[in-house]
């Protein structure tokens, strides 16, 4: 198959380039001014909506477009600058892949565009599923908008699938990333009151299931990419801790990590709880490789 990937260099993008590429898949991908670029990657600056056009029309037809690019949600404190780069990351990146969509530059199958878990707000134990409604705060709004972007190449006849992903679990980068320092020096412990709901998947079965969508005629729409058994976070610290075989019962209190990382950040990002199902991809069929928390974390860390 043809694949055109955005935000290649990204955690997922570099998993999935790797994967697809080792089973005989052409992967060309989208690179901005600066970046470092792969042999037969295509120049494009969402930021100055400047996109190669010559180089997309000469390409020809692809398969499908997976559309990861977007700066990092949690990476750094939210001001007013960092949320405008949030929004206009996805924002304008989305509406540039459409407008080559619309103009004819771009032609491609299906679009596999990113999106998050983060679209359904802070919801207590509730159990979610794709039909679940919005939530609201800063992040449920950038998700809406963003998957809204990627709805119009679906007007111009372009299979049209948002990838909700949950927690990706790898050791390579992300929240796990981070959190193992800590962890294995014994000083890990629950985030808050650890009773928030959190919704995870493994970076094998992200990767697995973006295939899978992107092969799947059936797949249309909104898609939650989790694992089928959330957990509380006082329940991933304790699998955590086993897998590590390390204590990890030093809570971090609400407030220690708003003076880090602020308010707003935290109780959307860090606190919220979302226990998410992910009723439409096991339904075309999919299986997880990982699907339990504990031997996920043995066998990243094995």
């Amino acid at each position: 198959m043809q694949y055109l990937i955005t935000g290649a260099s990204g955690l997922i993008g570099t998993a999935l380039v790797t994967a697809l590429e080792s089973d005989g898949n052409e992967v060309r991908t989208l690179v901005r001014p600066g970046s470092a670029a792969r042999e037969g990657s295509i120049s494009w600056d969402p930021a100055t909506g400047q996109i190669d056009e010559r180089a997309l029309e000469s390409a020809g037809q692809f398969d499908t477009v997976v559309h990861l690019a977007g700066a990092g949600i949690a990476d750094r404190r939210w001001s007013k600058a960092r949320k405008r780069e949030l929004v206009e990351s996805r924002i304008k990146s989305t509406q540039l892949l459409v407008s080559a969509i619309a103009d004819g530059s771009l032609h491609t199958k299906s679009l596999i565009s990113g999106s998050a878990i983060g679209v359904y707000g802070d919801r207590g134990g509730q159990l979610l599923v794709e039909g679940s409604t919005k939530g609201a705060g800063f992040l449920a709004d950038l998700c809406e908008d963003w998957e809204q972007a990627a709805q119009g190449a679906a007007a111009h006849g372009v299979r049209t699938v948002l990838a909700r992903t949950g927690i990706v679990l790898s050791t390579k980068g992300g929240a796990l990333a981070k959190q193992l320092p800590l962890f294995r020096t014994g000083v890990g412990g629950r985030l808050g009151r650890g009773t928030q709901w959190v919704s995870w998947i493994s970076i094998d079965d992200e990767v697995a299931a973006l295939r899978a969508l992107a092969i799947d005629e059936r797949a249309q729409g909104a898609f939650n990419l989790t694992a089928p058994h959330p957990v509380t976070n006082t329940q991933f610290t304790k699998a955590l801790g086993a897998v590590l075989k390390r204590p990890a019962v030093l809570p971090v209190p609400p407030a220690a990590l708003k003076m880090a990382l602020g308010a707003e950040l935290v109780d959307e990002a860090l606190l919220a709880s979302q226990r998410v199902l992910p009723e439409k991809l096991e339904s075309l069929g999919f299986t997880f490789e990982h699907p339990e928390l504990e031997e996920t974390l043995a066998s990243l860390l094995s």
